[in-house]
């Protein structure tokens, strides 16, 4: 099951690697302004975006197979349908320990595959809204 006690969401929250599929360079959109929320809370941001050479001043990657780093969670701002495929690819990495869909992004099937390979599943909440709630 998905990840729904506070208590649980706090342990997440205390993972600092957060790589951002569909990081975007536009302020105004949540896809931007989340993570860079989440930047200035003091968590590694990594932006994953084949379309931009860096968000939020930091090199932007375009797949999550290319990033370099260690990541401890894939936060998706990606369409429900796109799911599945991030989360193979997330699975592809033995780092990844969550993986967290945006408001109104879930794939239920999906979130089963990456709990059976023993990662942890937040879908449809927003991490801004949940680190203030729980955290700031």
């Amino acid at each position: 099951m998905p990840i729904e006690s506070d208590d649980e969401l706090r342990d997440v929250l205390e993972l600092q690697t957060i790589a951002v599929v569909g990081a975007s360079t536009t302020p105004g959109k949540a896809a931007h302004d989340i993570p860079a929320y989440m930047d200035r809370q003091g968590y590694e941001i990594v932006p994953v975006n084949p379309f931009a050479e860096e968000v939020l001043g930091k090199r932007a990657y375009d797949s999550l197979a290319d990033v370099e780093e260690t990541i401890d969670m894939v936060d998706v701002f990606r369409p429900s349908e796109e799911v599945a495929g991030i989360v193979d690819a997330a699975l592809d990495r033995e780092d990844v320990q969550v993986i967290w869909t945006q408001l109104d992004i879930r794939d239920d099937d999906a979130a089963e595959r990456a709990e059976a390979d023993d990662r942890r599943v937040v879908q449809d909440k927003c991490l801004k809204v949940e680190h203030q709630r729980l955290v700031a």
